[in-house]
């Protein structure tokens, strides 16, 4: 059976006011409602947001349980297919590209800050095994942890943070504390840690016009 182009969900800033644009990658469950607010919170603030199904190869999001979806991948072909996504965003006319993950997405987007030379900027959210690919990112990096999470050992985070000293720790928070409306929601951390995102992408890749953009 032949490959399917890239499947992906993309939220768009009103007006044709060319800008930056940011990849959005999903947790290891795949693509959630969630994720697509996200997509539509930072299309409000001026991004064009892209978020990828990476789990396209077996059927995409839901057609598996979550560990066969997460085994399905390889390093090269999710590489591949967030560069596309990049590339999408380029050809979109971004004038610059960050990426952002959760969990799973979380440590792709340490990946690729690693890896790419398209990557902008990145921002990786509670990204577990992290700690095992410890790297210099050729592009301006930020990482969030709960100090509480139950998937990631303390000593990895701490890891990371000797790594990377400008990483972000809410002691309190527990895995997903970004994941509104669910029971790992934490308003207080979650709340911060998007203040801090987008003051650090407005810093290094910028925002659209009329967004208080550089």
């Amino acid at each position: 059976m032949p490959d399917i182009a890239l499947p992906y969900f993309l939220a768009r800033p009103d007006g044709d006011q060319r800008g930056p644009g940011i990849v959005v990658i999903h947790e290891g469950n795949g693509i959630s409602a969630q994720l697509l607010r996200v997509c539509q919170r930072l299309a409000h603030e001026g991004y064009a947001a892209i978020a990828p199904d990476l789990f396209f190869r077996i059927g995409g999001t839901e057609a598996r349980n979550v560990v066969a979806l997460m085994a399905s991948l390889t390093p090269e072909q999710t590489a591949a297919d967030i560069g596309e996504a990049i590339a999408v965003l380029r050809r979109e006319g971004a004038t610059a590209v960050g990426v952002i993950g959760f969990c799973m997405g979380g440590f792709q987007a340490y990946r690729t800050a690693l890896s790419s030379p398209g990557c902008d900027a990145a921002v990786g959210f509670y990204g577990a095994r992290i700690a095992a690919e410890l790297g210099e990112p050729r592009c301006p990096t930020l990482l969030l942890f709960g100090g509480d999470d139950e998937y990631i050992p303390t000593a990895d985070i701490e890891a990371v943070v000797a790594h990377h000293p400008d990483t972000v720790v809410y002691p309190a928070a527990h895995h997903g504390f970004m994941r509104d409306r669910s029971d790992s929601y934490d308003e207080a951390a979650a709340t911060d840690g998007w203040s801090r995102m987008l003051d650090f992408l407005s810093i290094h890749i910028g925002r659209s016009p009329g967004h208080g953009g550089q």
